[in-house]
């Protein structure tokens, strides 16, 4: 798969899923205005992949939000276990506050086989977090806060909405998202 496909398929889960079913309030305003950056991460391990996020914490933390208001760092081949992908999550915790940005920038995850503690890994719940590659979803903390804002104020509401929208959907409705036309 090359970058280009790579990009396609992020771009094409953000439109039909995270803005489509609504799962994240903010993002049809900062993506219809380009201010989302999408990276290929083509390291060779995780090192390398370490250095990708330096760089993109660095330059969204250097960057006006109008630029870009957020970054979603997407690696392929690199985390093909989604339970090596979330161990890795606490080193990814580790790097944001070594860079100084705890409370500045947030990480949210995305994988092809996310699960949420406590649910069965079929539970279409899991969906929200599902992305077509391992992704890191850098956030700048202040939009986050407007975006909830925006929404009633409430984080636990938009997580409840989400689950109630995926249950109505199912596992079927899903899976009739990806189908080819």
């Amino acid at each position: 798969m090359t970058d280009d496909d790579v990009i396609a398929a992020t771009r094409l889960w953000i439109e039909k899923a995270v803005i489509g079913l609504n799962l994240c309030p903010f993002a049809r305003s900062v993506y219809v205005k380009n201010q989302v950056r999408i990276v290929v991460s083509r390291a060779r391990h995780v090192d390398g992949f370490l250095d990708d996020l330096d760089r993109e914490l660095d330059l969204l933390a250097d960057t006006p939000a109008e630029e870009i208001d957020t970054t979603l760092l997407v690696h392929p081949a690199l985390f093909p276990d989604f339970e090596l992908f979330n161990d890795f999550l606490g080193v990814v915790d580790g790097v944001v506050e070594e860079h100084g940005l705890e409370g500045v920038i947030q990480v949210a995850p995305f994988h092809p086989g996310f699960q949420f503690e406590g649910t069965e890994p079929d539970d279409v719940t899991n969906c929200s977090n599902r992305s077509p590659f391992p992704t890191l979803h850098l956030l700048r903390e202040d939009s986050v806060e407007r975006a909830v804002a925006t929404d009633g104020g409430d984080a636990d509401a938009i997580v409840e909405r989400n689950m109630r929208t995926l249950r109505e959907l199912g596992p079927a409705g899903w899976a009739a998202l990806w189908a080819k036309p």
